[in-house]
């Protein structure tokens, strides 16, 4: 009997219950804000001030949906010595006070930075948010000390140096406390990708010709938003001529009889992410797409068997071909394509590897890292191209898989 993917880490479903041991929650926010406070004691800043969404959940466990991402209209603070703090878009503060037990009443105020710039500098925005920033940083003892800031605007950032306050990157920081992950953590990624492995099922019985690439994409949002995510981030969609190169979009082409078609799911449950492709062809298959198949197999197996701890990216990022090997005049324009990123609140997280970063710049994988490696490969006939994506957790035993739909060999779809 031939082997197939299988895993250990659970995936228990999206609600909590009495009679089984599921994710904690408190414990989860304690987890992320304990590892928070850890990344700034190791920094030499006396603060962080996040914008960045997946930023604010980890340090705040608050969420108002994802009309608000990355609009930089909600902003997070936590000094050394003190508990989170939250500004976030009028009445959601108020909701904060009532829902969200484990934040200091106090500490979640509305705040407005000026939309985007929709609402000029010149109504004085900017500047009353660099005040109470500033005052809590007085307040909390740590004024004289440099803040970290993840992503931001001109006029907020002008008004925080305004207020003396020496800004630095912030970013690092954060992306240092969110790149091991709890348990809990791992948990709510497996039950993501869970959810994935089901509409997979879904797409391999709906995969024919006369469907468009964006009815697959209607079907994947509808049966997650079905099982419980919280939002759909994208889906790429991807067919027949425009596999090679990748366009990384959808369209409304018809699916035709021997396409090769490949899709990523990229949706968030409780706040925790996907990335992971699948491809299929659709009736038949060609000699060519068997072989890119085969290809992106080998080399996405042979970064999988060298996932451990100690292990640096440039090890994993070497295993993959140069661009210049599969139709690329450089590692630039091959971006993304051999390519391994964490996934957690973020969909980028680190490690990042790929031959651009990592040869020079390898980072060592640590125990509890989860991330993804992808693999393409153009196919023969100059269009088709098979694409391939894994999620792993970095164990002391080596990578263990979260994403189980079948990706052994080439699925086809509707077999004529």
């Amino acid at each position: 009997m031939s082997e197939f993917a299988q895993t250990d880490i659970a995936a228990p479903g999206v609600m909590a219950v009495d009679w089984e041991q599921r994710v904690d929650f408190d414990r989860l926010r304690s987890y992320r804000l304990q590892r928070a406070r850890q990344a700034l004691d190791d920094s030499d800043l006396g603060a962080l001030l996040c914008f960045e969404t997946s930023n604010i959940r980890y340090l705040t466990g608050t969420h108002i949906g994802y009309w608000a991402w990355n609009k930089a209209e909600r902003y997070a603070l936590l000094t050394r010595t003190g508990e989170p703090w939250i500004w976030d878009f009028g009445s959601a503060a108020k909701a904060h006070r009532l829902q969200c037990p484990w934040l200091d009443p106090e500490h979640s105020r509305g705040g407005n930075s000026g939309l985007q710039g929709a609402i000029a500098p010149t109504s004085g925005l900017p500047e009353r948010a660099a005040r109470e920033i500033a005052q809590v940083l007085a307040d909390e003892g740590v004024a004289g000390e440099a803040l970290g800031v993840d992503i931001v605007e001109m006029p907020i950032l002008n008004a925080l140096q305004e207020q003396g306050i020496t800004v630095r990157d912030g970013q690092q920081t954060m992306l240092r406390a969110r790149e091991i992950k709890s348990s809990d953590e791992v948990m709510l990624l497996s039950q993501a990708c869970a959810m994935v492995d089901g509409v997979y099922q879904d797409i391999y019985e709906a995969l024919k010709p006369g469907v468009r690439e964006s009815d697959i994409v209607a079907l994947a949002t509808r049966r997650l938003i079905e099982m419980g995510s919280e939002h759909v981030e994208a889906i790429n969609s991807i067919a027949g001529e425009r596999c090679s190169p990748h366009p990384h979009v959808y369209s409304d082409r018809l699916i035709r009889p021997g396409d090769q078609a490949y899709f990523d799911i990229i949706h968030v449950f409780n706040g925790y992410r996907t990335c992971y492709y699948r491809t299929f062809a659709v009736g038949r298959a060609t000699s060519a797409h068997h072989d890119a198949y085969r290809k992106a197999r080998e080399w996405i197996d042979a970064a999988i068997e060298l996932v451990k701890p100690g292990v640096t990216t440039d090890e994993i990022a070497r295993a993959w071909p140069a661009a210049t090997e599969f139709g690329f005049p450089d590692e630039m324009e091959a971006f993304g394509l051999q390519f391994g990123h964490g996934v957690g609140t973020g969909l980028h997280e680190p490690p990042i590897i790929s031959r651009l970063n990592s040869l020079d710049n390898p980072i060592e994988l640590r125990e509890g890292m989860v991330f993804a490696l992808e693999t393409y490969c153009p196919a023969s006939d100059g269009h088709s191209a098979a694409r391939i994506e894994e999620e792993v957790v970095c164990t002391a035993e080596g990578a263990k898989l979260l994403t189980l739909f079948p990706a052994e060999e080439l699925v086809i779809t509707n077999k004529y």
